[in-house]
């Protein structure tokens, strides 16, 4: 059985001397009764389908259903190939991937909701972007999903992924943190320091609150898949920079879950308070149904 905290992660990876997405796949293997190769099979067919959904809408120009969102994918990458962007390419591209993925789920495409739908554009996003810029083999990426993965677990089992039970930080907070803590990883850090940029990213999006407009996970969300998305990233090269944490991990994923309970129900994913009912998010809602 997967360890129920950090604190136990760090040791078992320090003792058997392996990476968190070492000791996940060992655990998947065991879990599901499967030969290693099948799993890592499995997270192949789930990486693919993140490289469809963070592509699709920076080629071709994706509304959603709804109409509220649609086509800023597009707009990104053009602009990021423009050589006038003040955060770099690389960064843009970043971005333009987390806000494809969010259109794509918004228009009834296909996508992975890792750990969500409202915040799947952002492990698809850091993932592939550190890839691409480390030189990463697909191999690599999917030993980074199941780092993630890893992370994902410890958040689930110890507060929530759920936006509903705990505002957008435990939607696009848990996401960005397992895509940093993956990214870590991928660039030769230590378990210790992957979970320390977790826990980085944690503090930064702590109280984050869920107010989708119209009760559909298209606005604010999509934008903050771009935010959740720099977040990993910036904090990735902080820890590897050799900053940690004061606070360490368990503690933080404990501090998320108390301030999620402690948010009004009007601040978790009821469409009751926030951005959701400013005058013009009201206005949309009764565009969008005919009210």
């Amino acid at each position: 059985m997967f360890v129920s905290t950090g604190k136990e992660l760090l040791e078992i990876c320090k003792e058997k001397n392996i990476p968190i997405w070492e000791y996940t796949i060992r655990e998947e293997i065991e879990a599901v009764e499967v030969p290693r190769e099948k799993v890592i099979e499995r997270m192949k067919s789930t990486l693919h389908v993140m490289m469809n959904s963070s592509t699709y809408a920076q080629d071709n120009i994706v509304k959603s259903v709804s109409g509220l969102i649609g086509g800023d994918a597009y707009k990104i990458r053009k602009y990021a190939e423009s050589g006038k962007t003040l955060t770099g390419e690389f960064m843009n591209k970043a971005m333009a991937r987390a806000i494809s993925s969010s259109e794509v789920n918004a228009a009834m495409g296909r996508i992975v909701a890792c750990p969500t739908a409202g915040s799947c554009g952002i492990l698809p996003a850091v993932i592939i972007s550190a890839g691409e810029k480390l030189n990463s083999s697909e191999d690599q990426l999917i030993q980074g999903l199941f780092t993630a993965a890893g992370v994902g677990i410890l958040i689930a089992k110890n507060a929530t992924l759920a936006g509903a039970e705990g505002g957008c930080q435990a939607e696009c907070g848990s996401a960005a943190a397992m895509a940093s803590a993956a990214v870590v990883e991928m660039m030769g850090g230590t378990p210790e320091q992957a979970l320390t940029a977790a826990a980085i990213v944690i503090k930064n999006i702590l109280g984050l609150v869920c107010d989708p407009v119209a009760g559909l996970v298209e606005v604010p969300c999509a934008k903050r898949n771009i935010a959740g998305t720099v977040s990993a990233l910036t904090t990735a090269d902080l820890v590897m920079s050799g900053v940690y944490s004061k606070i360490p991990f368990d503690e933080v994923v404990w501090a998320m879950y108390k301030v999620g309970r402690q948010m009004p129900a009007e601040l978790r994913e009821t469409s009751q308070g926030g951005i959701a009912i400013t005058p013009t998010a009201l206005k949309l809602k009764k565009e969008i149904f005919k009210e």
